[in-house]
């Protein structure tokens, strides 16, 4: 009868000490919604040059917090659909999700390769009307996913210590000398760029500050000149035709392809 307290006491001592041990074991909060907004604002739409191989992906491609990731894991990755861009070619944040251990970062809009139940669409190319396949063995959307893995439940860290993890990759510090660029820019120039539209006499580069990465590009050789379009947007909706050659736009169309790849006229500006 003595050893029953006794045993009360010490299970009384073991029951208080177990909260300590399970916060001990998992000391890191959760994301509140207001650091999530913030490394939301700090890392969507912003430009980043290409370090180091990137392959597109249609899981997120994994990149430990600490910078270590494997490359020869990224290689194999890449072997289904290359790479996203070449090493020094700018590419940018899209999108950013959260999971308990992981930031996700969609990069150029990701990757998508899934069929539509729209195949083919209605609009000029090479200066006349031709059906132009939505993609010829090409991903419809040619970026990626990176998901940054912590090693715990992921900690309240800012925009600038991700750009920071993610140096051995994207280096996010470029994007000053793009700034630069732009302000060398003519008026016009700068306002279509800022507008999200591209004018004739712009370069590929200027195109791609203002509207990103294309979803499908198409070279044509008419009467001994080369021509490559550039489209942007996707059926329902307005889809835009960028025509190069020689390294300059020559011709910017936008065409509004309604179901079942019919184009409908183009409506009037609103006042």
């Amino acid at each position: 009868m003595k050893r029953f307290p006794l045993l009360m006491v010490l299970l009384g001592i073991s029951s208080c000490l177990a909260p300590a041990q399970t916060g001990k074991a998992d000391p890191i909060r959760k994301l509140t919604d207001e650091e999530k907004v913030e490394l939301i604002r700090g890392l969507t739409a912003e430009y980043a040059t290409v370090k180091a191989y990137l392959p597109r992906s249609k899981k997120a491609v994994p990149f430990p917090s600490d910078g270590k990731y494997d490359k020869k894991e990224w290689l194999a990755i890449g072997d289904e659909y290359g790479p996203v861009a070449r090493v020094g070619e700018l590419v940018q944040v899209t999108k950013i999700d959260f999971d308990d251990n992981k930031l996700i970062l969609q990069i150029n809009n990701g990757l998508n390769v899934k069929g539509k139940w729209y195949e083919r669409i209605e609009g000029g190319v090479g200066g006349g009307q031709s059906t132009v396949p939505m993609s010829r063995n090409q991903s419809r959307s040619a970026g990626t996913t990176i998901a940054v893995v912590f090693p715990g439940r992921m900690p309240a860290v800012k925009p600038a210590e991700i750009k920071t993890m993610l140096a051995p990759v994207l280096d996010f510090e470029k994007r000053s000398a793009t700034e630069n660029y732009f302000e060398t820019l003519p008026p016009e120039i700068q306002e279509a760029i800022k507008a999200k539209r591209a004018e004739i006499g712009m370069n590929r580069d200027q195109v791609k500050m203002a509207m990103g990465q294309p979803r499908d590009r198409i070279r044509e050789s008419k009467d001994g000149l080369e021509s490559e379009d550039w489209i942007y947007g996707y059926p329902p909706g307005k889809i835009t035709f960028v025509t190069f050659a020689n390294g300059k736009v020559t011709k910017v169309k936008d065409s509004y392809a309604g179901l079942g790849g019919a184009t409908a006229p183009q409506p009037k500006p609103q006042q």
